[in-house]
């Protein structure tokens, strides 16, 4: 028989001599129930007397009663104790809180989903989803990690749960899909495309951990060029201040007459020291900016690895196929930043024109000053460009298109190599990154350090072969989002009959012929981005010097109208591999 539930207050089994819950109740004559042990305590102060209270209601008795226990009072107050420990040891309720999934059968403030169903297109809390392991007829019901956005999970068009995955398509499809517009395409089990992905993901962590280990290795190697740096640069200077003052100090006591002579030195030294000081303050600056780009890369990458692993352990498989189809995969930018600083900057060749300048105007000829500035010279490290096509090779950087960013208007087809316009919008996801207006597309990999590639094209109307900040605006038809029109992006603009250049909406006409073939060479800490018209020598169209803030993307866009453009191509060529990247539109 179920025991019967009875509300009580615990109150009701106070002793009222310790005020604690009972301990080895006993009741009296008058009813009333103590501790034994309160009951006798209170007694003993009494027995002188022989007349015995209750220390509750005052009746008296004669003589001292006899105390037994009282087994029922007993078992209530230890079931008591026993809820009152239960209830302690309960965890309190989990709400829901920011960012948390809320249970959708809680009333009143909500609490935190633990699982969602497929079946129900609903999410519950511990409390709500016992019937899906209780009831037998939910048992078969599919839970999945607590989503806050199932309907992405059902097909639109049948309303069923997608369970497949199209390759032709690139999309998640039902199986009545297969059955009617995605008949005879390539399809896959959504649990057997994650398993392919998984090792894909795992490939990924490795690299994404060894690009870091490279990455933290440059920037302790730059740690110390710096360093190298700092402490050249103050020999330099105490070399430069003793040679001087000696040679001064030298010239006044041997001569009278050369007060000209030593005026003449003073203001050599001021200028040798302020060309020193100015060589350290370029070298450092080139290298803090190199060590901020570096660690902003260290900082992505292990961000990334971070993501990965936690996307790796999801149930979720089409929020794992998801997710990981839309991290943007760093392939490219396998190279480290260039590092411009000297690594053993000594300054020797203004030490070594001091030291002689002094010898030689020790034996009076003042002519020697007039090389000091000569050999300053020759400690200012200058990074020039590349001069053959073979040199600009040796930066060359192989590039894919995006998919997460390429216009609705525009369709990816042999794994990402070709584009191709479309009159019809595609059914792309609506993507952050994707330019929803313009037709633009980037290219998946960052161009960092020194990079090279080369572009050609034809058009009837214009093309935009641009180099571009990645947090250039992807939504919208304003300048923002153009290549050219903003300071986010450089982009040289080609039609048949003119060649400009475009930034921040000024145009410059670069008043030559427009050439087929564009090469495209940019040294990022360097601040350069330079473009040449290939051939068999490379003749410079355009220079831009800048101070880089952000890594680098290149770009594609063409004018807005498909007449137009009917037929025209962009080109990214791999003269290693002879094979071309394809961009049209129709």
């Amino acid at each position: 028989m179920a025991e019967a539930s009875i509300s009580i207050d615990q109150d009701q089994f106070l002793c009222s001599v310790c005020l604690d819950l009972l301990k080895e109740p006993v009741t009296i004559h008058c009813g009333h129930s103590f501790c034994k042990v309160c009951i006798n305590d209170w007694w003993d102060q009494d027995d002188k007397s022989g007349v015995y209270r209750c220390p509750q209601c005052r009746d008296t008795f004669t003589p001292r009663p006899v105390l037994r226990r009282n087994n029922i009072l007993d078992e209530v107050v230890e079931k008591l104790k026993k809820k009152a420990e239960v209830q302690a040891a309960s965890p309190a309720p989990c709400y829901a809180g920011p960012g948390d999934v809320e249970c959708d059968f809680c009333t009143g403030r909500k609490h935190k989903a633990v699982k969602s169903c497929l079946m129900c297109l609903a999410s519950f809390c511990e409390t709500h989803l016992k019937p899906h392991y209780e009831v037998p007829s939910w048992k078969k019901h599919k839970l999945i990690e607590a989503s806050g956005n199932l309907q992405e999970k059902i097909c639109s068009e049948h309303d069923e749960v997608l369970k497949l995955y199209c390759r032709t398509d690139q999309s998640f499809i039902c199986y009545l899909c297969m059955t009617d517009e995605h008949k005879s395409h390539d399809t896959v089990s959504i649990k057997a495309y994650r398993s392919e992905k998984q090792s894909e993901l795992k490939e990924e962590q490795m690299i994404s951990q060894q690009r870091i280990q490279e990455k933290q290795k440059v920037l302790q190697e730059l740690k110390q060029a710096v360093n190298t740096i700092k402490l050249s640069a103050q020999r330099a200077v105490e070399d430069n201040e003793r040679i001087f003052t000696e040679l001064i100090s030298s010239m006044e006591k041997k001569r009278s007459d050369v007060t000209e002579l030593i005026s003449s030195l003073e203001k050599k030294r001021s200028e040798v020291m302020k060309l020193i000081r100015d060589q350290e303050k370029a070298e450092l600056s080139r290298a803090e900016l190199i060590q901020l780009l570096l660690e902003s890369e260290i900082d992505d990458l292990q961000r990334r690895v971070t993501e990965l692993e936690q996307l790796s352990h999801t149930h979720d498989h089409i929020h794992f196929l998801q997710s990981f189809q839309s991290l943007s995969v760093f392939s490219g930018c396998e190279d480290s930043p260039s590092i411009t600083v000297n690594h053993h900057l000594s300054f020797y060749g203004v030490r070594k024109s001091v030291s002689d300048l002094k010898k030689s105007l020790e034996e009076f000829c003042q002519e020697e000053l007039v090389k000091i500035p000569e050999h300053v010279e020759d400690v200012q490290i200058l990074l020039s460009e590349p001069k053959s096509r073979d040199e600009f090779l040796k930066y060359f950087c192989d590039l894919a298109l995006d998919p997460n960013t390429v216009n609705y208007r525009l369709i990816l087809s042999e794994k990402n190599r070709v584009v191709m316009g479309s009159e019809r919008k595609q059914p792309y996801s609506d993507h952050p990154e994707r330019f929803d207006s313009y037709r633009q597309v980037l290219c998946k990999e960052r161009v960092c350090g020194r990079c090279y590639w080369e572009v050609e094209w034809s058009s009837e109307g214009y093309v935009l072969i641009s180099v571009s900040y990645k947090d250039i605006r992807r939504k919208g038809r304003g300048d923002e989002c153009a290549f050219g029109h903003n300071n986010q992006s450089w982009s040289p603009r080609c039609s048949s009959s003119s060649l400009s250049f475009w930034h921040n909406s000024i145009a410059t006409d670069l008043r030559v012929p427009p050439p087929s073939r564009i090469g495209v060479y940019v040294d990022h800490s360097a601040g350069t981005l330079s473009f040449y018209s290939v051939s068999d020598t490379m003749k410079l169209l355009h220079r831009v010097h800048t101070t880089f803030t952000q890594t680098l993307y290149t770009g594609f866009g063409f004018d807005w109208y498909f007449r137009v453009n009917s037929g025209s191509t962009v080109r990214l060529c791999d003269p290693k591999k002879k094979e071309f990247l394809v961009f049209y539109s129709h």
